[in-house]
């Protein structure tokens, strides 16, 4: 049972049809307890970081979702949902994020149209990512965000993305992956993201 946290703040019920379209056998909550007990768990987002972050910490799930990523299950944040997994978003003044990755989330430097909005190309930086089995360099997925992730690390960056900079589109570390693009709106390519994770679940079960 792959499991859609929700927050109030997401584009929860696209992300649900496109699991299921590829099999996965989904449940949308709000509770934290599901959260908890999940095979997977799938964080969506959209809106601003610091709503986001407020309503998670208002229902517990902010403390489910470490617990959940602390477990080793397979996880995925995307959009706002990879944002929050940092430490902290400039977005409307200084916010806390999860924590789980350091770094923080800027904004498009001036000048550059905000929103990053419709179709763009990944370049893959880290090799043998489970969720990209059967994508290539050059790629295109769908973003709508004006704001982007700076990880301290760069092992963790598991793709790249040209808008002026290259900025990463894609984390990944262990059980952890996390999207600046929606998989859910990419059309056969994003189809293909979530059919690996839901392999990825069913592979642990």
């Amino acid at each position: 049972m792959i499991t859609v946290v929700d927050y109030g703040v997401g584009n929860l019920h696209s992300v649900a049809k496109a699991l299921e379209k590829v099999g996965a056998q989904t449940r949308v909550t709000s509770d934290w307890h599901d959260v908890e007990k999940a095979d997977g768990v799938v964080l969506p987002g959209v809106g601003a970081f610091k709503d986001s972050m407020d309503a998670m910490h208002r229902s517990d799930l902010a403390k489910a979702i470490k617990s959940f990523i602390n477990s080793g299950k397979p996880f995925l944040g995307v959009c706002v949902g990879l944002q929050m997994l940092f430490s902290e978003s400039e977005e409307f003044g200084q916010s806390k994020g999860l924590d789980v990755f350091g770094g923080k989330v800027v904004k498009f430097a001036q000048g550059q149209k905000v929103p990053h909005m419709g179709w763009n190309q990944i370049t893959i930086s880290k090799p043998g990512n489970p969720l990209l089995r059967g994508l290539r360099d050059g790629d295109y997925l769908y973003f709508v965000h004006s704001y982007y992730v700076v990880p301290q690390s760069k092992d963790i960056v598991a793709t790249q993305t040209n808008y002026g900079v290259d900025f990463t589109s894609m984390v990944w570390q262990g059980n952890v992956f996390g999207t600046q693009f929606h998989p859910e709106k990419s059309q056969e390519t994003g189809l293909k993201i979530y059919a690996n994770f839901k392999d990825l679940v069913n592979s642990r079960l």
